[in-house]
């Protein structure tokens, strides 16, 4: 009698024990999707699908730029200017602004692959996506880059840095009669060579979007 109740007991325990291993757990019955690549991971690979397809570049974006076939080069970091150019190494400056990383990617490859490589795998990747800009001015006149310019979302962005960003004054700059001319029409003259020479900080204007900055010449360069 003992023995037939010991051997129904080792029965149902038997049972038991193939039900908890025949179901499946929840956590084991859902797959979970791969994490996206991260930057590091990205610069890591030699291959080009891997390369991110969705997100857009933008003017003062950061970018991580290497070339494979370099086998002794570190990864150069780069960014999209206002004008929303990337400047490459051999190649020179290249459209971004609206295309993918592998989209650019495969507009520097082809470069690349015209006059410096038989074949060039180039891996790029977002390091730093910029701040939303507050809108645009412009520069124009005795400048050495004339064109419109983002206004930073995290600065106080003046004249003196608007032309400093446009690579300085030209040769024969008037540099103490600088006009901005404002959205709704006012005109406004700087001296920058107050600002810049004495220090004259105060004076140097708070630029708005659509701002419009022109620095005319002088008709003797002293």
């Amino acid at each position: 009698m003992k023995f037939t109740v010991f051997m129904i007991i080792l029965g149902l325990s038997n049972l038991s024990l193939v039900g908890q291993e025949t179901s499946p757990s929840p956590t084991a019955a859902r797959a979970l999707p791969p994490d996206p690549p991260v930057t590091g991971t990205v610069m890591r690979t030699n291959s080009m699908s891997v390369l991110d397809d969705k997100k857009r570049l933008g003017s003062n974006d950061y970018v991580s730029f290497r070339v494979v076939e370099d086998r002794d080069e570190e990864s150069q970091h780069l960014r999209v200017n206002d004008n929303g150019e990337l400047e490459v190494p051999y190649v020179g400056l290249v459209p971004a602004k609206g295309r993918t990383c592998r989209e650019l990617a495969y507009a520097i490859k082809a470069a690349l692959e015209k006059e410096y490589y038989y074949h060039a795998t180039v891996i790029l990747a977002i390091e730093r996506v910029s701040e939303k800009s507050r809108g645009r001015i412009y520069v124009y006149g005795s400048v050495k880059g004339q064109g419109p310019q983002e206004i930073p979302a995290d600065e106080s962005y003046t004249v003196s840095k608007a032309i400093i960003r446009a690579g300085g004054f030209g040769d024969f700059a008037n540099k103490r009669k600088v006009k901005v001319t404002r959205k709704n029409g006012q005109d406004f003259t700087i001296d920058l060579k107050r600002v810049i020479e004495e220090g004259r900080t105060d004076e140097d204007m708070v630029l708005q979007p659509d701002d419009q900055i022109y620095v005319p010449q002088r008709l003797i360069n002293m």
